[in-house]
């Protein structure tokens, strides 16, 4: 049983990752994105130091987010698209271990590079120095939930053919607790106080996200592929 488990898992895992290779263009979509909209936001709002570091953290959280949205329509549509959904549910493997290998990539070609580029972003966006560890630390956890949250809707809006804004629209709600105690996490470290209770009930959220998205996202698949 376990190493039906690791099976699903790792294989799907490997398949996205191998298809994000080829389609490099279109992966780092979402980074470019983040990259270019946060560098817009000291044009549109001040280039003044001190009012961009109040509103920093938000601002990249905020984009974080929209980066996210931008890829999370792609999860299962492609797979829809050229059968290897139908595959993958009539497949004898349980079918939440391979969609928590498909989150799990998304997380690795889309969260992960957007962790990783937030302290340059914090940098041009004057973000005090005390913010960038929880910064990092608040986003790698928090853009894995956005993976698994999004990724039910994702499943729920697969045979649509323009979902994305459906999919926005479900997903937002569920996204809320995760922005608000992502940016608390900045939020605390700023203001001299602990920051480690926000990023600890991230860590919950995403605990339970990792129990519970992909139960959901497979009941979402079987029940979209039966319509």
């Amino acid at each position: 049983m376990t190493q039906q488990f690791n099976s699903g898992f790792s294989a799907w895992l490997k398949r996205d990752l191998v298809l994000a290779y080829r389609r490099r263009g279109d992966a780092a979509g979402p980074l470019l994105f983040f990259v270019m909209v946060s560098t817009l936001i000291p044009l549109g709002l001040t280039p003044e130091s001190a009012r961009l570091a109040d509103v920093a953290a938000g601002m990249i959280w905020v984009m974080a987010l929209l980066a996210t949205l931008l890829s999370m329509d792609a999860l299962f549509a492609d797979d829809h698209r050229d059968g290897s959904l139908e595959q993958l549910l009539i497949s004898p493997q349980l079918l939440p271990m391979p969609i928590l290998g498909k989150m799990t990539a998304h997380w690795l070609i889309t969260g992960l590079p957007l962790t990783l580029a937030s302290p340059l972003l914090g940098l041009m966006l004057s973000l005090p120095a005390a913010g960038f560890v929880p910064m990092l630390c608040s986003l790698a956890v928090g853009t894995a939930c956005l993976s698994l949250i999004g990724g039910v809707g994702a499943a729920l809006t697969v045979s649509l053919r323009k979902g994305g804004l459906l999919l926005s629209l479900l997903v937002m709600p569920l996204y809320m607790p995760v922005i608000i105690f992502g940016s608390a996490t900045v939020g605390y470290a700023l203001d001299g106080l602990n920051w480690l209770p926000p990023l600890a009930a991230l860590g919950a959220m995403l605990a339970a996200s990792v129990a519970l998205c992909p139960l959901a996202a497979a009941g979402a698949l079987r029940i979209t592929s039966v319509n």
